[in-house]
């Protein structure tokens, strides 16, 4: 270290502040332009140099400087923007899964809600068809019985089932022609799964 070096160091070491303001204003310009080669962002750049300062003020004490006071604050600044680099990396990484994660959570609650104002559509649908109709359907749809076995359980004929099923299908597509697009699509989805 450099005999200027060396008596501005021990003046600080020994609390001496008017030397460290020397030594800060001397630097703090060009260190800032440093830093800014780094950051690309002025203030950051004011922010990095500055918290060099301060942690060499704090750390005096436990400071080995081998080659000069100025090469000994550069590199406290590159490392200070290295690191400062790499938390704004990590933050950018956190933001875009953040962001992602956002978009998926929408589209499954996107998701959810048209299934439920589908479902609660189809009930009404069920619900307004002719009673007989409707047992007939509900037998066939959820119980997933056969059309045999639907006209033996109600002791009517094959035939009378199939119309009533077909009756069945035809106003539930009348009561549900606004939302058919969205049932062949979710049904496509489902698929997908």
């Amino acid at each position: 270290m450099q005999a200027l070096d060396q008596k501005v160091f021990t003046d600080i070491l020994q609390g001496d502040v008017a030397a460290f303001e020397i030594l800060f204003k001397s630097h703090y310009s060009a260190l800032c332009r440093f830093a800014y080669q780094y950051l690309s962002d002025k203030d950051a750049a004011e922010e990095v140099v500055q918290s060099a300062f301060i942690g060499f003020w704090e750390k005096k004490e436990s400071i080995q400087i081998d080659a000069s006071l100025k090469s000994y604050l550069y590199s406290s600044v590159r490392n200070a923007c290295l690191n400062e680099l790499k938390r704004l990396k990590v933050r950018q990484v956190h933001a875009e899964a953040v962001v992602a994660d956002g978009e998926r959570y929408t589209h499954a609650a996107d998701h959810q809600a048209i299934k439920n104002e589908l479902e609660s559509k189809i009930q009404e649908a069920i619900e307004a068809l002719p009673d007989q109709c409707k047992l007939i359907f509900r037998m066939s749809r959820f119980e997933d019985l056969k059309y045999q076995e639907i006209a033996d359980a109600l002791q009517i004929s094959i035939k009378t089932v199939e119309n009533q099923m077909g009756k069945a299908l035809k106003l539930m597509r009348l009561k549900l022609k606004d939302y058919l697009p969205f049932i062949v699509i979710f049904s496509a989805q489902l698929l997908k799964l």
